[in-house]
């Protein structure tokens, strides 16, 4: 043991020192790595955190966004709805200024026009009573033309199925009174057309819940024949003419009772044909 030389024992001594070192220095890098490793593990998971909490972030201002688009969305169509409910309110309203509808505002006009031109210089100037006959007249033809129009062209409102038959009636009855009046023309007449007239429009308001009594070709030649029957009795008229007035008016007067009978037999009809489907239907509803 003696023996061994000093180089060899301070070889085997620095091997053995240099042992431990290298296995030390070995046993050190894999922890460095892992160190290495465990900071870029954590780096990328911050990371990926941080991605994470962006993209829910965002994801959440998406749905914030998208809730809001929502909610203005709605809003908007709501509005956009009430706009449209009111734009469609104002064109039906400004619908009720069409041409037909001025045509029975203007007829109504000339009935004022009519009577005081009819009753001018006393009631029995030839002049006047042509300037009322062509009053009368325009009445007449405005009376033919709004209707076809509102037919024709869908104009048929509320306030032109109201005022259309009191216009008529309206012109009808000024000019009957006023001949009445002036002891042209009986006032028994006045009273049938005028009774006859007012009485058949009472008559489909009270049916209208069970249908609308339609205008027969009876009914239009009744209104054409007392047109021309009382136009002729406005012009001071004499001789043959004078005679002719009296047959025309004779016949209005005709139809004018015949067409009225005709109608309330109608309504009666119409009344118990509508009570008769409202009982069979309430059987329906019971059974």
């Amino acid at each position: 043991m003696t023996g061994v030389p000093a180089s060899a024992a301070g070889g085997s001594s620095s091997a053995r020192r240099t042992g431990p070192r290298g296995t030390s220095g070995a046993a050190q890098e894999p922890a460095g790595r892992t160190n290495a490793g465990s900071a870029v593990e954590r780096g990328a998971a911050e990371r990926a955190a941080t991605d994470r909490g962006t993209t829910d972030q965002g994801t959440t201002d998406q749905g914030t966004t998208g809730r809001g688009s929502a909610e203005r969305g709605s809003t908007e169509g709501g509005a956009a709805g009430r706009g449209g409910k009111i734009a469609a309110a104002a064109v039906n309203q400004a619908s009720v200024w069409n041409v037909a509808n001025l045509l029975t505002m203007l007829r109504l006009l000339l009935v004022p026009a009519f009577v005081a031109l009819m009753l001018g210089n006393g009631g029995y100037d030839p002049a006047w009573r042509s300037f009322a006959w062509a009053a009368f007249a325009i009445a007449m033809i405005t009376d033919l033309f709004d209707g076809h129009l509102a037919r024709t062209y869908n104009l048929v409102t509320d306030f032109g199925k109201i005022a259309d038959p009191i216009a008529d009636k309206a012109i009808m009855g000024a000019a009957l009174i006023c001949l009445s009046a002036l002891g042209d023309l009986p006032w028994w007449v006045t009273s049938v057309i005028l009774g006859r007239e007012l009485g058949i429009t009472v008559l489909r308001f009270v049916v209208i819940r069970y249908g609308v009594i339609p205008a027969s070709r009876g009914g239009k030649l009744k209104t054409l024949t007392q047109g021309i029957a009382v136009g002729m009795y406005v012009l001071a008229l004499t001789g043959p003419l004078a005679t002719l007035r009296f047959w025309v008016m004779a016949a209005a007067v005709v139809l004018t009772v015949a067409t009225g009978l005709d109608y309330v037999k109608q309504a009666i009809v119409l009344r118990r044909r509508g009570i008769a489907e409202r009982r069979a239907a309430l059987k329906e509803t019971e059974a």
